[in-house]
């Protein structure tokens, strides 16, 4: 048998690219499995690399770790595996931060040119073989509230003042010389009012559960736009097909819901000024081979013991700036 650690890779039955894990296998016994062997493989491991995104498996399965002392997370959203035992454990808990910083603020920035532009008419228009001419609007100088001063938004903040946009952040702690928002504030309710485009980022905790609700879509102008690149929880999905109906706000952009995935029959489909993506808004070409390489640079760090990449808080579920 191999000597060194034990690390458990749970996949959903995609393993990881064989050539960036060489250099795990290397230096530790890797155990590959999916969701059913899942609890076997687990029992006696010291590091645990989640590689299936969407698993529920973890909290059937925590009796059998019985040495995990770090678990990495090949997402940048930690929700879906932390629960109260995990929590209150010493278990060491990473994430994928920043590999998809970029391609997520591309998307957004994308979802508001197709706004502004109308684009989902034109390609209408086109099908009906159509030439009608219509104006637009211009992106530069429409105000942008991003929800969410984590590094995505970050990246989202810096793009959208590059093309001339005027962003403000809502966090945690209000700013008025922020880097890359200017100015952040903390209360929803005071800052939705004067944005034309709202952009959640948030990750699921306690606090934003729910936090775009009736009360939030009736701050929003009526010209409104809202995008959502966070988690479908933080939104009343009912209180936003009725506000969307009602004219409350003029469109949506979702890449998530919920719940998610959506329904067939769901009201969301088929509303005009809605947008809607597949979870899919950092997803470029390669971005496996990026999550594995980011994992593989992390175990490094770990096997070597030295201090470890995106260590989240998992009390507030995310990692502090």
């Amino acid at each position: 048998m191999k000597e060194g650690p034990i690390v458990t890779v749970l996949h959903d039955g995609t393993r990881p690219d064989a050539q960036l894990m060489r250099p795990v296998e290397g230096r530790a016994e890797v155990r590959y499995t999916a969701a059913d062997g899942f609890a076997e493989a687990l029992r006696g491991a010291e590091a645990l690399f989640v590689y299936d995104f969407l698993t529920t498996a973890l909290p059937g399965a925590w009796p059998a770790a019985d040495r995990l002392s770090w678990l990495h997370v090949g997402a940048t959203g930690v929700d879906s595996v932390l629960f109260d035992e995990l929590i209150a454990s010493d278990v060491t808990v990473t994430n994928t931060r920043g590999v998809f910083d970029t391609p997520i603020a591309e998307y957004v920035l994308a979802q508001i040119l197709s706004f502004a532009k109308d684009l989902p008419e034109s390609q209408r228009l086109q099908r009906d073989h159509r030439w009608r001419h219509r104006e637009s609007e211009r992106i530069a100088g429409a105000s942008v509230l991003i929800v969410g001063t984590g590094s995505i938004g970050r990246s989202i903040a810096r793009l959208l003042r590059a093309v001339g946009m005027r962003v403000r952040g809502l966090g945690r702690r209000s700013s008025t010389d922020d880097p890359d928002f200017g100015t952040v504030g903390t209360d929803l309710y005071a800052e939705l009012p004067a944005a034309d485009y709202v952009v959640a980022v948030t990750p699921l905790t306690t606090q934003t559960r729910n936090m775009f609700d009736a009360r939030a879509f009736t701050a929003f102008k009526s010209h409104a736009r809202f995008i959502n690149v966070g988690r479908g929880e933080s939104v009343v999905t009912d209180d936003l097909v009725a506000a969307l109906r009602a004219g409350a706000l003029a469109g949506a952009a979702l890449d998530v819901v919920d719940p998610e995935p959506l329904p067939p029959g769901h009201a969301l489909w088929d509303l005009p000024n809605v947008h809607l993506t597949p979870h899919n808004s950092g997803d470029f070409v390669g971005w496996r081979r990026e999550i594995v390489a980011a994992f593989a640079a992390n175990f490094r760090k770990w096997i070597d013991g030295r201090p470890l990449d995106n260590v989240v808080d998992k009390r507030l579920g995310y990692v502090p700036a």
